[in-house]
């Protein structure tokens, strides 16, 4: 860390006057300075004195001078500050927020003695040392203070560690105490700690160690027990003086101690774990330092010193800019400060742990701060100053950060998310998950707060594609998991964190209750869904339908609402809630129901009151019901009577109602009475308990309240007397006789005969009883009694008049019973019978009448048809021998199994018929085998075949038919069958009847006749493989002949037969097919030949142009010439590649000479400028005149030749002498002499010699030697024995040549011996010239043989440094040659260097060259055509260098037609402003403007890209010589063109500019003289056109085909330009090479235009504006005045202008207002590019930059 002076905020005086103390406040914005007179000081953080306050001496009685002040501190939240005086007291001044606010002392502890130094730590708790020696605490709460320790020394200094929660007091005996609030867990010891040397006057609490120093020079660092760590001793230094405060940075990393004139800093190394001395601050005149005071943030330090004066101080260790908006100051290692240098505000950025913060980096739309330590990641919120530090272990960078939650940051890292609540410093949790989707991941932390619950914090996410987990990230497990059969694309929790909603990717959007786990699908086809904010209410979009749940509890309530547009967001505030929808190009908004929103978040806050005052403001629908209801349950549950009373009234339910109202009475009575709830109370709770008819609860709480009565009274208001009685009873009511007697009376009264006669049953009285039950029509009743009592039923009449009541009310059972009872079984089984009770009867009967109970038995069965009981029928028909009835009834029960029981055990006559139905269902069931068994029982097989062909199991069906029908038949029924699902269209049905039959060509024929190919081929590959090549050929011809070529390609192809498929594109003309299939199915040259037969079909230029295209102009030159087709080559290379020419002409004669035709062939010769080979022709065939008469006319070197030709002729004859006369002729002595050699004339051959190469005679002699001694058999083993015995005897010179002679090479190093013996002997003996002759001969043979270092040594060894050089470069051993130059000769430095060059150059290593000749390795680049290495090499040099190569690739790419890719050049390096670059700029923008498919919005990037060149280069020319140039203007002009070009294209994106976009192509047409005019005027037409100008569109177009025609003509002589007199568009222009509009685009205008000149409506004329000039004119004819263009459509501006700050620049305001809007509405990426651009180029824009005007 670095001090650098800032400012001084205190000016120094005269003499004494020091600075006792300074503090900074906890939040940096205020700093006070106590002077010596006592005055508090107070400036702002930016260092302005904003206000100032006295002190107060403790008595006034002694005066204002009677103390000092020697502590000051300010509190946690900055608003007070604690004054620490001499007389034995502290004051606490409250200074409150804001400046200028009064000052009050809130807080005084008055002490007994002086108070020496103050620290305010913690809130409410301030700790300050005394002159006695004590340290004690003042609390501000309670007003009193206390003693923490005390010792017998002064307390000299006292100061606090970073957190804040231990103290450290240094005292007059140099004793060190410690003290903690809070440890912290760090396990250190509290009490003294250290005996420092001296006093500690200066004594700092740092992160890692103790500083403490004083008047002995001397600064001592103590570990964390009080053990010496380091020691800067400068006692010694005279210029030293004691030390007399000190200062540790808010991150302890750092310390700053001052004494005279210097403030010392010592910064802790992490790395090191020692202290480092940094530069010292020392300052002239400064005097001592008395106070010095640390900002809490770590960026300013202040010190005071003795004269009076302050300075400010800035600390930093670096300052770096982040993406010129945010200021990043790195204080300390561990401590960064963020600044955003557009608001000014200020974050602190700091490690808890003192770890070395590393980078910093701002994401999230610059909101959320992310830096890494070496353990821990830093992550923060600048807007809320949120901050978190979290444990993690470097994973190299690979994080990924997701800031969509504003609660919360998630990361994810290998597989795994973890999730960082802003503000905590733990982990809020983490979990494995592989998506990293956003929208697959929703975290929800407390964002609404329910009643009852406290933290609310949830996870869900996904486990696999398939799978949500939900996580409670406070307990840290998981509270759902639900698996779903489809992928999900979409969840998100509600804000509570109780429900889900997920959308998987079929469009079903899904709803999970967390408490509930049950899932429940809520809507089809789902486009868009989302939460409404701040509430449970759910918004979807289903195709054109917006549905809301206000209501979510009650998911299948859904309001529908109809919408044409989808759905893009919810925007709420100012008391609604609006769902945009974009229809076409306009957003519509459709307003929700408030109330309704509003009522659900009430019920969820439980804000019972706001949720009834919404409700009362709706109408009653049965949406606003069920919240009535709700809201009333809720009201009840929470006991909040007065809404439920009005709910129950909303809801019209009057008795409830009324019940509550006199409820609420009796509860606000005992309110008022007792104070209280009144909800409380016993009579409210017991109604309450009655409104939900818990009368027993009612009961209960009555009676604990000792209410009898009044419970009594509650059961006798409800007629519930039983309940009443039981009460009477219980407690031993003298009433209870009197209720039975009301009780009974009231039963009479009210007409309750039988709840009467059950209290006289109850009561023992049967007869009265019987009686009134008789009388309530219950006879019934009644015989149930007396069935009980025997005494009863001896009464016969009794019995007889309820038998007969009970026969009258045909309760005939009950009648049976009795008369069973009274043994009368004969009327017992009849009303049996007729109460159809059979069972009793048949129970009867089997003991009374057993004869009767089959036919009981039948018609207990037919009963139970009747009763649709079909199986429990079944059984009694077979009890009662009814086989038949038993069937129908199984089968009517569908008991099928039991049915088959039955049906096989009777007769097959009679059972037949039912068979086939129970097949029927078993086929139903498709349980075919058992169905096919019962259709054979049944007799009808047929069926059973049916069954199985309608089951496509056609192979059982044919196993069944073949078993009971003959062959053919089943065949014919097959066929039949087949043909008929043919004629249904069941093709594939029918194919496996025709197989099953084994009559697949059948199935092939349909196939064809249905022309149903693919499965006709696949049949005959099935059945047929053989044939399936014929067939595809012949479905191929087939389908060609019908024209369907596509398809015949697809069977040539399958056929291999891609010869047929070529041939057939060819005869039908479409050569590019026929060249597609040959290139992809060809031999390697197939498409090389269809190229060259479709040029030769085409001929001339048209040729050239397609085998350009296909890059085949020159194989095409060579295959004509190959087949010798002359005159298509001569004509190609004429017209395209004319150094071609003398090639085709070469293998023209080639041909004539195959031929014979030798004339021919020398004229062909001769102009493809080759006479030799005609010379060679001539003499090839020994037309000896022929040949010398073309050599002497066309080839005088070759004369030579024909006579040596002439020559070898003779020779062949023996003719020496001859041949000799004709090599002498041709001056080739040397040959005659071989040729004499070789025939061993040696005599002839040393006449020669002699006569004509007299310097070769002594080779010649010696060979001649040679010769002889090889003939007398001594070979190279006898010049080696030779040269030997000349060697010992001495005779060195002979032996060095004899040595020299030896040239065997089949030993080469028996030759290599030789030759280095010659050398030695020859250094070693001879004279120096002759040593240097032989080592000169030696040398290259030596270099000849690979020996090059033993060559290069011999060299060395006579000094020849140059010869060795070039032995060791001809070796390639580049290092030698080099150390041998700097060794022994520096000037061969130089040349070694150029041939290493050389080498790498001609070795093509240009990698090694760049490293030696950069300019040599961009230039081989070049050669190579490497230009991607040659441009990335250049971009590493000078910027010179490179935009040469740049040039050169441009003017390369340009020539290959890649204008495109050299504009991306230019766009990626920049547009210099060389003149020798103007044509390239000038050709890429021509070629820019002529190429088609230019004007539409995909074209942007293209224009936008050619603009941004050219503004470059405008901007680059301005700063050159070339500046106000006629280049330059053409490039600002240009410039222009492109901005129209790339505006249009831009505009063309956006609907609602259309006419923007029209207007741009009209104003192009001023600039014809630069592009290309047919182009601009169609494409100004068809605009016009297209927006309904019609008027305009019919001049343009008609222009347009004016020029159209004046193309074709050549010249634009016959063009009238009357229909654009007095416009500023150019008459002159060049005309166009070429047609820049296809063909049929311009039919289409000349039929337009032709149409609209018939109509009489269209008046001709450009339509004119204010001036009564053509309103996209520029210059007014009538007055010369030149109005401004509009940068928006480039028509002129005449009013409401906007003015740029660049002059010349303006656009119109209600042009710019329709561009600002069409961006706002659209968000078009192309339309805000075009806006930054106009900001870059007109020096920014507007400050008016929107306007509804």
């Amino acid at each position: 860390m670095q001090l650098k002076h800032l400012r001084t905020l205190l000016s120094p005086q005269d003499g004494a006057a020091k600075v006792t103390c300074m503090a900074w406040s906890q939040n940096n914005a205020k700093f006070a300075v106590c002077t010596v007179d006592r005055v508090v000081l107070l400036y702002d953080e930016h260092g302005e004195r904003r206000d100032k306050f006295s002190t107060k001496p403790a008595d006034m009685k002694y005066g204002r001078k009677s103390y000092m002040v020697k502590g000051m501190a300010f509190s946690p939240d900055s608003t007070k500050i604690a004054i620490g005086q001499t007389d034995n007291i502290i004051y606490v001044y409250k200074i409150g927020e804001d400046w200028g606010d009064k000052k009050v002392i809130c807080n005084k502890f008055i002490q007994t003695s002086a108070v020496t130094c103050l620290q305010w730590p913690a809130e409410h708790i301030i700790v300050f040392g005394l002159a006695e020696g004590k340290v004690r605490l003042a609390n501000t709460k309670t007003n009193k203070s206390s003693t923490i320790y005390g010792t017998d020394s002064y307390v000299v200094s006292l100061t606090t560690n970073c957190s804040g929660k231990g103290i450290l007091s240094g005292h007059a005996d140099g004793t060190i105490v410690r003290y903690f609030f809070d440890d912290e867990g760090s396990g250190e010891s509290q009490g003294k700690l250290v005996n420092h040397l001296c006093p500690p006057y200066a004594l700092a609490w740092a992160t890692n160690s103790i500083v403490a120093a004083g008047c002995d020079r001397r600064i001592v660092a103590y570990g964390k027990e009080g053990h010496v760590l380091q020691t800067f001793d400068y006692s010694r230094d005279p210029q030293e003086r004691e030390f007399t405060t000190a200062a540790a940075s808010p991150g302890g990393q750092s310390v700053v101690l001052g004494s005279y004139d210097r403030l010392r800093v010592l910064n802790w190394s992490p790395r090191r774990s020692i202290w480092e001395e940094a530069k010292p601050k020392e300052i002239a005149n400064l005097y001592t330092v008395t106070a010095l005071a640390w900002k809490r943030d770590g960026s300013r330090l202040c010190a005071g010193t003795l004269c009076g004066g302050v300075e400010q101080f800035d600390c930093c260790l670096r300052r770096s800019i982040y993406k010129n908006k945010f200021e990043l100051t790195y204080v300390g290692p561990s401590q960064v400060i963020v600044k955003n240098l557009s608001s000014g505000t200020r974050v602190v950025l700091k490690s808890h742990y003192g770890y070395e913060v590393e980078e910093v980096k701002i994401l999230g739309k610059e909101r959320y701060l992310v830096a890494h330590t070496s353990d821990t990641l830093l992550l923060g919120d600048l807007n809320t100053n949120r901050l978190s530090e979290v444990a993690w272990q470097g994973s190299g960078g690979n994080e990924k950060y997701f800031f969509e939650n504003e609660n919360v940051c998630m990361i994810f890292n290998a597989g795994e998310l973890t999730l960082v609540e802003y503000g905590s410093n733990d982990t809020l949790g983490s979990v494995r998950t592989e998506f990293m989707n956003p929208h697959l991941i929703s975290v929800r932390i407390n964002e609404r707060r329910q009643r009852g619950m406290e933290e609310n914090k949830k996870l869900a996410y996904l486990v696999d594609i398939k799978t949500i987990a939900i996580v409670d990230l406070i307990g840290g497990y998981n509270i759902g998991t639900i698996s779903h059969e489809s992928r999900v694309d979409w969840l998100e929790l509600n804000e509570t964190g109780h429900k889900l909603l997920f959308r998987d990717r079929k469009l079903r959007l899904h709803l999970y209750d967390i408490e509930g786990c049950s899932k429940t699908m809520i809507l089809n086809f789902c486009s868009y869904v989302q939460w409404v904010p701040g509430s449970d209410v759910l918004v979807a979009q289903n195709r054109n339908t917006l549905c809301v749940w206000y209501n979510i509890e009650a998911p299948e309530r859904v309001t529908m609402s109809s919408i044409r547009g989808d759905i893009i967001g919810l925007e709420r505030g100012g008391g609604k809630t609006e769902v945009m929808v974009t229809e076409g190009v306009t957003t519509v908004a459709y307003t929700l129901d408030e109330g309704l929103i509003e009522f659900g978040t009430a019920i969820d806050d439980g804000n019972y009151t706001r949720a009834a005052a919404f409700l009362e403001t709706l109408e009653m629908t049965p949406e606003t019901e069920a919240m009535w209801k709700t809201l009333s349950k809720l009201a009840l549950e929470a006991r909040q009577l007065h809404i439920a009373e009005r709910c129950f009234s909303a809801l019209g339910h009057v008795a409830k109602a009324r019940f509550l109202h006199e409820t609420n009475e009796i509860a606000d009575q005992v309110s008022q009475e007792y104070g209280g709830e009144g909800t409380d109370f016993y009579q409210v709770r017991a109604r309450l308990a009655m409104l939900e008819k818990n009368y027993k609860l009612a009961e209960m709480i009555f009676l604990e309240q000792n209410a009898v009565e009044e419970a009594m009274d509650m059961y006798q208001e409800l007629h519930r007397w039983d309940e009443c009685i039981a009460v009477a009873q219980a407690k031993g009511h003298p009433a209870l006789e009197k209720l039975r007697r009301s009780y009974y009376q009231w039963l009479m009264d009210t007409q309750q005969e039988e709840r009467a006669g059950e209290l006289q049953e109850s009561q023992g009285d049967g007869l009265a009883a019987i009686s009134l039950y008789l009388k309530a029509g219950l006879p019934a009743k009644a015989a149930r009694l007396v069935l009980t009592r025997e005494e009863l039923l001896a009464n016969t009449e009794l019995v007889e008049h309820i038998s007969a009541a009970l026969i009258k009310g045909e309760l005939y059972e009950r009648a049976g019973d009795l008369f069973e009872k009274i043994r009368n079984p004969q009327r017992a089984l009849e009303c049996y019978c007729k109460g159809n009770a059979f069972m009793k009867a048949v129970e009867l009967a089997r003991l009374a009448f057993p004869a009767e109970v089959v036919r009981l038995e039948e018609a207990w069965g037919d009963h139970l048809v009747q009763q649709k009981q079909l199986d429990a029928a079944i059984n009694h028909y077979i009890e009662a021998r009814c086989s038949i009835k038993a069937i129908e009834a199984a089968l009517g029960a569908r008991q099928w199994k039991k049915a088959i029981y039955i049906l096989d055990l009777q007769d097959r006559n009679t059972t037949s018929k039912y068979y086939p139905r129970v097949a029927q269902h078993y086929a139903s069931l498709q349980e075919y085998e058992i169905a096919e068994e019962l259709y054979i029982k049944g007799d009808r097989t047929k069926d059973a075949i049916d069954m199985y062909t309608q089951a496509g199991r056609w192979e059982q069906a044919h196993k069944l038919a073949m078993k009971c029908m003959r062959p053919e038949d089943v065949s014919v029924l097959y066929i039949t069958q087949a043909q008929e699902m043919e004629k249904q269209g069941k093709y594939r049905e029918a194919e496996r009847l025709y197989v099953t039959v084994e009559e697949p060509d059948l199935a092939i024929t349909m196939f064809k006749k249905h022309k149903l190919y693919d499965d006709m081929i696949r049949l005959v590959g099935k059945h047929h493989p053989d044939l399936l090549s014929d067939t595809h050929l012949h479905l191929g011809k087939e389908l060609e002949a019908e024209g369907r070529l596509q398809e015949a390609e697809y069977h040539y192809l399958e056929a291999q037969e891609w010869k047929a498929t070529v041939n057939m594109y060819r005869s039908n003309g479409l050569w590019e097919e026929a060249y597609r299939v040959a290139k992809a199915h060809g031999s390697a040259n197939a498409h090389k030949h269809v190229a060259y037969l479709w040029a030769k079909s085409l001929g001339g230029e048209s040729a050239v142009r397609l085998l350009n295209k296909l890059g085949l102009l020159e194989a095409a030159i060579d295959h004509a010439a190959d087949n010798c087709s002359f005159e298509f080559a001569f004509e190609l290379s004429r017209l395209a590649l004319k150094h071609k020419t003398p090639e085709i002409h070469l293998r023209n004669a080639m041909y004539l000479e195959d031929e014979g035709k030798f004339e021919e062939a020398e004229a062909e010769f001769i102009r493809a400028g080759k006479p030799k080979e005609a010379v060679l022709m001539f003499v090839h065939n020994q037309d000896w005149e022929a040949a010398q008469r073309v050599a002497e006319a066309h080839d005088p070197d070759s004369v030579a030749e024909v006579l040596v030709g002439q020559a070898r002729g003779a020779l062949e004859e023996k003719d020496f002498q001859k041949a000799e006369g004709l090599l002498l002729r041709a001056q080739r002595p040397g040959l005659a002499l071989n040729y004499y050699k070789e025939a061993g004339l040696w005599s002839d051959a040393l006449r020669i010699c002699k006569d004509y190469m007299p310097g070769q005679l002594e080779a010649l002699q010696e060979e001649y030697e040679r010769e002889v001694t090889k003939k007398g058999a001594r070979g190279v083993e006898g010049l080696v024995e030779q040269a030997r015995h000349w060697e010992q005897a001495g005779e060195y010179s002979r032996a060095v040549d004899c040595y020299l002679k030896v040239q065997d090479s089949g030993s080469s190093s028996l030759v290599e011996k030789c030759w280095l013996k010659a050398a030695e002997l020859a250094i070693k003996f001879l004279p120096p010239q002759r040593s240097l002759e032989v080592v000169r001969a030696v040398g290259p043979q030596l270099i000849g043989i690979r020996k090059h270092s033993a060559a290069a040594e011999l060299y060395l060894n006579l000094d020849l440094v140059k010869e060795a050089i070039d032995a060791f470069i001809e070796g390639e051993e580049w290092n030698k040659a080099k150390r041998v130059a700097k060794e022994l000769d520096p000037r061969y430095e130089d040349y070694v260097d150029q041939n290493y060059k050389e080498f790498l150059k001609n070795q093509g290593k240009v990698d090694s060259l760049v490293g030696v000749d950069v300019v040599a390795a961009l230039d081989l680049y070049v050669e190579q055509g490497q230009w991607d290495k040659c441009i990335e090499t250049a971009t590493k040099q000078n910027y010179k260098i490179l935009h040469k190569y740049v040039a050169l690739y441009a003017t390369h790419l340009i020539r290959e037609g890649g204008y495109g890719q050299a504009l991306a050049l230019y766009v990626q390096h920049g547009a210099p402003a060389n003149p020798q670059n103007f044509n390239i700029y000038k050709r890429i923008f021509m070629d820019m403007v002529s190429s088609p498919g230019t004007n539409s919005a995909e074209a942007y990037h293209n224009w936008a890209d050619l603009r941004d060149v050219l503004f470059n280069l405008c901007e680059n020319v301005v700063k050159s010589s070339e500046v106000n140039s006629p280049a330059h203007e053409e490039f600002e002009t240009m410039l222009l063109i492109a901005h129209y070009y790339a505006t249009r294209s831009a505009a063309q994106s956006v609907k609602q500019l259309e006419t923007v976009a029209a207007r741009l192509s009209v104003s192009l047409l001023r600039h014809t003289q630069l592009l290309p005019a047919d182009k601009a005027f169609y494409e100004a037409g068809t605009a016009a056109k297209a927006v309904g100008w019609e008027n305009m569109a019919f001049i343009f177009l008609n222009r347009f085909l004016d020029l159209t025609d004046a193309i074709e003509e050549g010249t634009l002589d016959a063009l009238d330009h009357s229909d654009f007199q007095d416009t500023d568009i150019p008459f002159e222009v060049p005309l166009p090479a070429k047609q820049h509009v296809p063909e049929a685009q311009r039919e289409e205008v000349r039929d337009w235009v032709l149409t609209v000149s018939m109509d009489q409506r269209l008046e001709q004329v450009l339509p004119r504006d204010e001036r009564g000039a053509y309103e996209a004119s520029l210059l007014a004819a009538s007055t010369g005045v030149r109005a401004l263009p509009c940068l928006i459509t480039g028509y002129p501006i005449l009013r409401n202008k906007i003015e740029f700050k660049r002059p010349g620049k303006a656009a119109n305001k209600d042009n710019w207002n329709k561009f600002l809007m069409a961006i706002k509405t659209s968000h078009s990426p192309l339309c805000q590019d075009v806006l930054k651009f106009i900001s870059q180029w007109c020096g920014g824009l507007p400050s008016t930059s929107f306007s509804f005007q």
